[in-house]
């Protein structure tokens, strides 16, 4: 059965629908989760995404660690449930308490919209377990505030544990010990600035974003949601490759147009899809 999906939608959220996309084209079900609603209504992932959640006022992510869904998505987290946060995500949820840190803005003060090279520092988070280490990725960022910072304490804390996920290969923003990623120490809540769901086709420039997205809407079920915590932090029941999996649809080699969208016409003019 494909896993469910949910990706939670803030005023503001600008990425909400590529996370919607990339889960429906790997073969899961993607669902909106409206910020004001109190319940992730049974989903196996959540999905926080990028953005500009209630318009970064204050400070990017908080405002929005008050939406009813973050009580949500906390209890879902401390049960094991898998959460991702991407770019604004990966801010609401140092914000909200559950990964630690905080993303200042960028070294030189600049908005960075590019393509970048991470390297994989950890199999253990519920976005890698399906990659190796050394392994890297060519994501594309888009973001102001991107510069992870963290006090000494906890950056020994981070790598101590294993928790630094992603590294920058050439640091774009400053980020503290080049880090791009990091992960609970429960390892199942995972946030990272540059956007995988923007690389999960060569028609997007890169594919590698699969083998991160792919983890979220496993077709096997992929020990999502509640079923990690029952198997007490077991990230892999047997091994699968994603890319074999992919649609013929995502291969330029197939020689087949980008897959039809799921759309609804324009309200203002029934004429346009």
């Amino acid at each position: 059965m494909p896993s469910r999906v949910g990706v939670i939608l803030f005023p503001g959220s600008n990425c909400e629908q590529d996370a919607v996309e990339a889960v429906r084209m790997l073969g899961g079900e993607a669902e909106l989760l409206w910020h004001g609603d109190a319940t992730v209504a049974g989903v196996d992932a959540v999905i926080v995404p990028g953005g500009f959640a209630h318009g970064d006022y204050l400070r990017p992510g908080a405002i929005a660690r008050f939406s009813p869904v973050m009580a949500a998505v906390q209890r879902f987290a401390d049960e094991g449930g898998p959460v991702v946060g991407i770019c604004n995500g990966f801010q609401v949820l140092t914000e909200a308490g559950l990964l630690p840190g905080a993303l200042q803005k960028n070294r030189g003060l600049k908005f960075l919209c590019a393509t970048t090279t991470l390297r994989v520092e950890t199999t253990s988070s519920v976005l890698t377990s399906e990659l190796a280490v050394g392994d890297q990725l060519r994501i594309p960022i888009n973001h102001f505030e991107g510069n992870y910072t963290c006090d000494p304490e906890t950056l020994s804390v981070l790598k101590a544990d294993d928790r630094v996920v992603f590294r920058y290969v050439d640091n774009p923003n400053g980020s503290i010990d080049d880090i791009a990623g990091i992960c609970s120490s429960g390892r199942n809540v995972v946030g990272l600035m540059p956007h995988p769901e923007r690389a999960i086709s060569p028609l997007l420039g890169s594919d590698d974003g699969v083998g991160c997205c792919g983890r979220c809407c496993a077709r096997d079920g992929g020990l999502t949601g509640r079923r990690r915590h029952e198997t007490r932090g077991r990230l892999g029941a047997r091994s699968f490759s994603l890319r074999r999996e992919m649609p013929a649809a995502l291969s330029t080699e197939a020689g087949t147009p980008w897959p039809a969208r799921r759309r609804t016409r324009c309200p203002c003019d029934p004429s346009r899809p």
